[in-house]
């Protein structure tokens, strides 16, 4: 248990004073146009202000085209800069290193937000559009600009959100990604433009600028084989300071039949990671399941809902090693003393029993 407290240096940027990082969390929270509103702020400050070593954002989308959800954070345009300035100074006023999460939905933005979305091939499903050769280009380029614009605002840092099978998970996808030019085929291709989007956030931000990335193994088409050996590239070549997988829950065995019998975090705290961090998301809901993903081979810990339901969830594992998050479902008046808007409490009834069958939110 007291690993988790020590601080994790990492290659570049601030060390983080303890191992808990608060994952990014869709909440629903900012303006229409991805301007940061109050609530966001107050959401993720008092995380911060609650003990968390790395405060992550939300994602926040880098073009208009790439909005995944109603009352997004928006990373896309100047006129986010003073949110955005203002978020970080007050992430890191509580002693917390400050981290934007950018993002681009693709085929999983709504029309009625964006009208047609689209996508590294077109998808008769979603009926998203495929991006032609410019257009990935741009997107690529729109990434590595809202990571100059987090700098700019004062970010410690940023994580690129290449999990769930938003745009990047996309282009990982053979089932999705059906192109024939050097974005698509074999995996090299089809990991291309993220490995451009680290080169690039690399060359124009400063040699301090942390910078992470998110990946999912599994689910969205995507082959366990396949994001193991990206991530062991990306490790290898030691160009992020930081890897954050989200297993969906940290225990879990692989989904595929030939990858059993072993826990899907071990496949990735196996390989080499040089001075990069790792880190593991999934589940994680008590003091002691904290603890066992770094008894497990982690460098941290990655918390989610366990921090939706206590905003201070490390302070409290750090009183009490037997700390366990509420049980679920909580009343709507927990969660509204916990920092979340009544927007975000209508959100999270979307997630099956987590907040109990009461009145509409006030």
């Amino acid at each position: 248990m007291t690993s988790l407290f020590s601080p994790l240096t990492l290659a570049r940027g601030p060390a983080w004073k303890n191992r808990f990082m608060l994952a990014p969390l869709t909440n629903t929270q900012s303006h229409p146009d991805g301007v940061l509103s109050d609530v966001e702020y107050n959401w993720l400050t008092l995380r911060a202000k609650g003990g968390f070593g790395l405060t992550m954002t939300c994602a926040a989308h880098v073009q208009a085209v790439g909005q995944g959800f109603p009352g997004q954070l928006g990373a896309f345009d100047d006129k986010h800069l003073e949110g955005l300035a203002r978020l970080a100074a007050g992430i890191k006023a509580h002693g917390s290193v400050s981290s934007l999460q950018i993002h681009h939905a693709g085929n999983r933005s709504p029309k009625e937000l964006v009208g047609t979305p689209v996508c590294p091939s077109n998808d008769t499903k979603t009926g998203a559009r495929a991006l032609t050769l410019p257009e990935v280009e741009a997107l690529r380029d729109a990434y590595i600009a809202a990571a100059v614009r987090a700098e700019k605002a004062g970010f410690d840092g940023v994580e690129i959100h290449g999990a769930h099978g938003y745009i990047l998970a996309q282009f990982l996808s053979a089932e999705i990604n059906h192109r024939e030019d050097g974005y698509g085929g074999n995996l090299e291709n089809r990991a291309r433009i993220i490995t451009e989007i680290i080169d690039g956030i690399r060359a124009a931000t400063k040699p301090d600028f942390q910078l992470g990335l998110r990946l999912s193994p599994e689910r969205f088409g995507l082959k366990l084989a396949e994001i193991r050996d990206v991530a062991a590239e990306i490790l290898r070549n030691g160009k992020i300071d930081f890897l954050d997988m989200s297993l969906w829950d940290v225990a879990k065995e692989p989904n595929e039949d030939e990858h059993k019998g072993r826990t899907l975090m071990s496949v990735f705290t196996e390989l080499p990671r040089g001075q990069v961090r790792l880190g593991a998301a999934g589940k994680v809901m008590s003091g002691k399941d904290a603890a066992g993903v770094l008894d497990a081979g982690c460098d941290y810990v990655v918390v989610g809902r366990g921090a939706i339901l206590r905003h201070d969830f490390p302070k409290r594992v750090q009183t009490d090693a037997t700390y366990v998050s509420p049980q679920t479902p909580v009343t709507i008046q927990h969660l509204l003393d916990e920092g979340l808007s009544p927007g975000f409490v209508q959100y999270m009834r979307q997630w099956p029993n987590f907040v109990e069958a009461e009145a509409t939110v006030a």
